[in-house]
């Protein structure tokens, strides 16, 4: 008796994926951050240690004009603003304003959320320079960060906390209650002065204070530019996975009402654009740019493992209740698990523990079994039953 000949694998369509990137890069837009310090006082550093770029990679960056750079990729813009320029006939506000009246010159995208004006802990002093182009700022209504950059840390040995060292505090104090040399009060308009460090006096470790200026950054950013900023950053996970989980949700949700009448397992390929487009989203909050790193034929290689495990009649058959068709309880639980699989894989890649190339050879670790199915079914019947 002839064998069977092999099964033939589905042809997916991995549009819906690419589609739902462009889609939710669109919509979320660019976070563009001002940075503004003299050469020296770490504002690369800063950058990369915050948003893991070395922002003289992150794209163009040629001069729009003296003084003034503009480094951008799809999710991060940064103004490279140097500090005032000692023996400048201009002051330094004007210097400032002009370099404000170029940048607002440029498109809506590329337009300043936050600025980060970056001094050295030891300096012990602001400028009057630098007072003068704070509230030039402040003035233009844009938010100011006051960041204290190369700060040493003195660690509690019995709390096993950190605080700045004397010096650094006390400049804390000043720039909280600022006076000038005749004890008079100074009006220096920043939001929160933030000491930080990007690494530890040794050089090594990853430094103090990122974590409490992602926060407040995020904080200062006006509502439109908020997710943008939640993306373009690389130090808060947890952000991403707020960001992610209404999205798995919406996709069980569309992939429950395609299955309301169960539907077979041969018709059940209705259910890969819905979970493609889920993962295209996701990949978008990870920052992650899948179609110019992958090739189009690992895309579709992805795709077809998708849909063939989301499809095995073997798989179904482990599933209780799930027979030989695809019901809307089996179809969102599916895409729910298949949705953090995909987060948890997207994680690795964003955090440097994947290589972005070896994705399609990897997501097999992250598929989802029959038991992580029958969990979501169990979760979902708990979530009815409180209600």
């Amino acid at each position: 008796m002839a064998a069977d000949p092999p099964a033939k694998k589905p042809q997916i369509d991995q549009r819906p994926f690419l589609e739902a990137t462009s889609e939710a890069k669109s919509r979320y837009g660019r976070f563009n951050l001002a940075v503004i310090g003299n050469t020296g006082v770490g504002k690369s550093s800063l950058v990369n240690a915050v948003f893991q770029r070395d922002w003289a990679a992150v794209g163009k960056g040629l001069p729009v004009t003296k003084g003034v750079r503009y480094y951008h990729d799809d999710s991060l813009g940064i103004w490279d603003i140097e500090g005032f320029e000692i023996g400048s006939a201009v002051p330094p506000r004007e210097q400032l304003r002009d370099h404000l009246k170029t940048i607002e010159q440029h498109p809506r995208n590329e337009q300043i959320a936050v600025v980060w004006y970056c001094v050295k802990a030891n300096d012990d002093r602001l400028t009057r320079a630098d007072i003068e182009m704070i509230q030039e700022l402040d003035a233009r209504g844009l938010p100011v960060i006051l960041v204290l950059t190369k700060v040493d840390w003195e660690r509690n040995a019995l709390k096993g906390s950190r605080r700045p060292t004397k010096g650094t505090r006390e400049f804390i104090e000043w720039l909280e209650n600022p006076v000038d040399e005749s004890g008079r009060p100074i009006t220096i308009p920043f939001a929160r002065v933030m000491p930080t460090s990007t690494r530890e006096k040794d050089g090594k470790g990853t430094g103090h204070g990122l974590g409490d200026l992602v926060a407040e950054t995020l904080a200062l950013s006006p509502a439109d530019a908020k997710d943008a900023f939640r993306i373009a950053q690389r130090l808060n996970l947890p952000w991403k996975r707020e960001m992610a989980r209404p999205i798995i949700t919406g996709a069980a949700g569309l992939a429950a009402g395609v299955a309301a009448t169960p539907i077979p397992v041969g018709d059940a390929l209705a259910l890969a654009p819905i979970q493609l487009g889920m993962m295209g989203r996701i990949a978008a909050i990870y920052d992650l740019e899948l179609k110019t790193m992958m090739s189009a034929g690992a895309l579709a290689q992805l795709a077809v493992q998708i849909s063939g495990q989301a499809l095995a009649r073997s798989f179904l058959k482990l599933i209780p209740g799930a027979g030989n068709a695809v019901n809307a309880s089996v179809a969102a639980a599916l895409t729910v698990a298949m949705g953090e699989g995909w987060m948890r894989l997207c994680e690795q890649v964003h955090t440097g523990k994947l290589d972005l190339a070896k994705v399609g050879d990897a997501w097999g670790e992250y598929v989802p079994g029959a038991l992580d199915v029958v969990r979501k079914m169990a979760e979902q019947r708990v979530g009815k039953k409180k209600l």
